[in-house]
């Protein structure tokens, strides 16, 4: 990551007090503009149901139009997400990195369900931006994708949430969002 984005990203124990764990770079640093992180998990359109994986879950992203994402990696919202990329497959290729589930992910940008809000005390310096991935996306970089539709034959694009640095973030920064979209 360090050698293709100049800067990496881990997850840490967070800078705010009882946010439990956050994502910082820990070497080089991201331009403003950059990417600096992905949201995982598994994508529920408007008229899914997410009941029982929403109880108690933290993790659960809401996209301006109401399309849902679960980033949880725990419990049953991981069954989910594991059930849903083993089914889509197209012959030999996955269409989803279920490797965000572990600790040591294959895409080390499927972290941002880590990133924590901003607060009084810290500043936002990312922001996130919803993304359809076009039909014509490379199958063989489905694989590296950390997101999977819930329902097999969802006729929009799959979606994918991008988290995108406001200015420069410096090597030791943690990152911290604020919920609103870049307006091209």
């Amino acid at each position: 990551m360090l050698n293709a984005l100049g800067f990496r990203i881990e997850r840490k124990r967070s800078s705010l007090h009882l946010a439990g764990t956050g994502v910082f770079v820990t070497r080089g640093r991201a331009p403003k503009g950059s990417i600096v992180a992905m949201y995982p998990g598994t994508i529920y359109q408007v008229d899914e149901p997410i009941f029982f994986q929403s109880i108690r879950n933290p993790f659960v992203f809401r996209c301006i139009d109401g399309v849902l994402i679960d980033g949880n990696d725990r419990a049953l919202s991981k069954t989910v997400y594991r059930s849903c990329s083993g089914r889509d497959r197209l012959g030999p290729f996955g269409l989803s990195d279920c490797s965000w589930l572990t600790s040591d992910p294959v895409n080390p940008l499927a972290v941002g369900q880590y990133v924590n809000n901003c607060s009084n005390e810290k500043a936002a310096n990312v922001c996130y931006q919803e993304y359809d991935v076009p039909e014509g996306f490379p199958l063989e970089l489905r694989q590296f994708l950390p997101n999977v539709n819930y329902r097999a034959d969802t006729q929009r694009p799959l979606r994918c949430v991008v988290l995108v640095s406001l200015r420069e973030i410096n090597c030791g920064e943690e990152l911290f969002s604020n919920y609103y979209t870049i307006v091209h």
